[in-house]
């Protein structure tokens, strides 16, 4: 598994995109995120054998990663380069919700953010009926069209960045409880995506 980890990162060096830098590790990184044991092995090799693929995994890492994992890839990271891209010049702009709960049984939360001058939007559809579980999310670089897509289905009003991603917290709480409950495969995927935009929002 250390492997398959340290072999999944060899193309982050290549890549110019923060937010494909994003979607690529929370991928291939989701299902054993919470897993310490593995990371302070993964860590500990790359921080013993520096390389661009290292110091880019642990740069991602340190991003995307939750809790001491988290901590640990960042401060590996410090010790070697920084890739091209920067996945630190994330930035909030407008939320937006809709409640279908009464017709529909969810609501729709649409999130933009982006890197520099580049935009992008998380779209999620939380299940009302089901606890407020997230069911389906997806990334979209086409904010405004998404944007006019949902309108046409929901009523929207804005909320604010901390407001939507506390919503959003809870939401992923409940789901990571119960992750059996028939979510999307994209929601696993971009899970550490979404999770790392929480915590952003609500430090």
């Amino acid at each position: 598994m250390q492997q398959a980890v340290v072999d999944a990162g060899r193309p982050l060096p290549q890549l110019t995109d923060p937010l494909e830098v994003e979607l690529q590790v929370s991928a291939f990184v989701g299902p054993f995120a919470d897993n310490e044991e593995l990371w302070e092995v993964v860590v500990g090799h790359l921080r013993e054998v520096p390389s661009r693929r290292s110091a880019a995994l642990l740069t991602a890492l340190g991003h995307l990663l939750p809790g001491r994992p988290g901590q640990w890839a960042e401060e590996a990271a410090r010790q070697q380069d920084q890739p091209r891209w920067d996945l630190g010049g994330l930035t909030f702009g407008e939320c937006w919700i809709g409640d279908r709960s009464i017709d529909a049984g969810y609501l729709a939360l649409l999130c933009s953010y982006a890197y520099n001058d580049a935009p992008h939007a998380m779209v999620f559809m939380i299940d009302e009926i089901s606890g407020g579980l997230t069911r389906h999310a997806f990334l979209t670089r086409h904010v405004e069209e998404a944007l006019g897509r949902l309108k046409q289905q929901v009523r929207l009003e804005l909320i604010t960045a901390e407001a939507a991603h506390w919503l959003l917290s809870r939401s992923y709480d409940r789901f990571e409880r119960r992750p059996g409950l028939g979510a999307s495969l994209d929601v696993h995927q971009t899970r550490l995506v979404a999770r790392r935009r929480i915590r952003l929002a609500m430090n």
